[in-house]
């Protein structure tokens, strides 16, 4: 798998080349800012890219504004934001533009790198990889819905780790449920979102969208 990684802190920007390098990655290019960020993904074409969002040359926002230009010029792309910050009005624009093939994790937050690789290959793959203190900030900044206002606590939750990438078998783990009633629960929130099957839709990324406004 071929990594382009952006991140203006050299030890971390090290750190993550070995770490990926280590395990089997190919990382292409490894750059300090959003343009060599730009003009890297352009050469190589990686399979995902790792972004950072405060870059120079105002350490505000130029990772994440890079991250849309990617998606938007290369489709086939994946984007995960590894950052301190979680920047709500961007990351609303990434994720609602074509949210599979994204992620969104919080430095501090990863304690575990099988979870991070996990997260990055499953992005790389076309999945979605979200932390939930992101998708709180994303819920709290964007407006609720009917649909999702008219979901049980339970429902809620279910509809939480769907957001952040798990499977019905993940989410059954996680809540110590059965997959069964996963599904029941799933089958719940598509019919309370009003998302009926279709073969040119993914119900459970539509339903993250509605889950974050």
């Amino acid at each position: 798998m071929r990594v382009v990684i952006a991140e203006d802190a050299a030890m971390m920007r090290e750190g993550l080349v070995r770490l990926l390098t280590d395990r089997g990655f190919e990382v292409c290019a490894a750059v300090a800012d959003a343009e060599e960020l730009r003009a890297a993904v352009a050469a190589a074409a990686p399979d995902v890219a790792v972004i950072d969002i405060r870059m120079p040359p105002t350490h505000t926002d130029e990772g994440l504004r890079a991250a849309i230009d990617i998606r938007r010029d290369h489709p086939g792309v994946g984007v995960l934001v590894f950052s301190q910050y979680v920047e709500t009005r961007y990351a609303t624009r990434l994720l609602a533009d074509r949210p599979a093939g994204v992620g969104y994790l919080l430095k501090d937050r990863v304690a575990d790198v099988a979870d991070f690789v996990d997260a990055l290959t499953r992005v790389a793959s076309g999945g979605t990889a979200l932390d939930p203190e992101v998708v709180g900030h994303l819920l709290r900044a964007g407006q609720d819905t009917a649909g999702v206002a008219s979901l049980t606590p339970r429902e809620r939750e279910v509809l939480s780790l769907m957001a952040e990438g798990r499977s019905n078998a993940g989410i059954a783990a996680a809540l110590v449920i059965t997959p069964g009633v996963v599904e029941k629960h799933v089958a719940n929130i598509f019919a309370k979102l009003g998302l009926p099957p279709s073969d040119s839709d993914n119900r459970r990324v539509l339903a993250v969208l509605r889950h974050i406004g």
